[in-house]
């Protein structure tokens, strides 16, 4: 599954370029059974399959690196943050861990002292998207993987707002104009009119963040 759609495009470019890198791993080649099971039924019953404490740990004990933080994502973790992000961007690396089923083994993750991420309120069929997205996130605050970094600088989360709008070429379609404050070369006043409205999109959209 991976790298997926990160070798395309900006990640995809930054990754043949060395910026960054990801080696990945099949957790059926750490069982230890002829059927190469890596789950079994859940203790105390209940729907699905829960993946073994002995086969993640094996799993676990190849890929984790001592100096970075091992994440596994899943719904109940804490939200990720662009914080958080760019504290891994600036890290050494992170080892991903990706669930499947009804989830991992309770012991391995505390064993482990396993960090766990959630994207949001909202569950996916397993963490591999999640990790993608991750990643991604990641690797776009590297240096020389966007053209321009000062992109970085005003984007949504950067001072605590969501991004103001963006209007370009034409200036008029569909009836709809561009907003007069941007075509007036007025540096402060435009300044003023994207706070503004970060303000106003943060306030209505996000009131958690405001």
């Amino acid at each position: 599954m991976f790298p997926g759609p990160l070798s395309a495009s900006l990640a995809g470019r930054a990754l043949s370029n060395g910026i960054w890198a990801l080696e990945s791993l099949d957790i059926r080649a750490f069982a230890s059974d002829k059927h190469r099971s890596v789950d079994d039924m859940p203790f105390g019953g209940g729907p699905g399959m829960v993946m073994r404490a002995d086969v993640v740990d094996a799993a676990l004990t190849e890929a984790m690196d001592a100096t970075a933080p091992t994440i596994y994502l899943n719904p109940r973790g804490r939200l990720l943050t662009q914080s958080r992000v760019r504290e891994l961007a600036a890290g050494p690396g992170v080892t991903l861990l990706c669930g499947r089923f009804e989830g991992i083994d309770e012991r391995v993750l505390e064993a482990r002292a396993v960090e766990e991420v959630s994207l949001g309120d909202f569950v996916l069929s397993g963490g591999e998207p999640a990790a993608m997205a991750l990643i991604d996130a990641c690797v776009r605050l590297l240096p020389g993987v966007l053209g321009d970094e000062g992109s970085l600088v005003e984007e949504s989360f950067q001072g605590g707002l969501l991004e103001y709008p963006h209007y370009t070429r034409p200036q008029s379609w569909s009836g709809r104009k561009v907003p007069d404050v941007l075509l007036s070369g007025h540096h402060k006043k435009i300044a003023a009119w994207r706070l503004d409205q970060a303000e106003r999109i943060t306030r209505d959209r996000r009131p958690d963040l405001w």
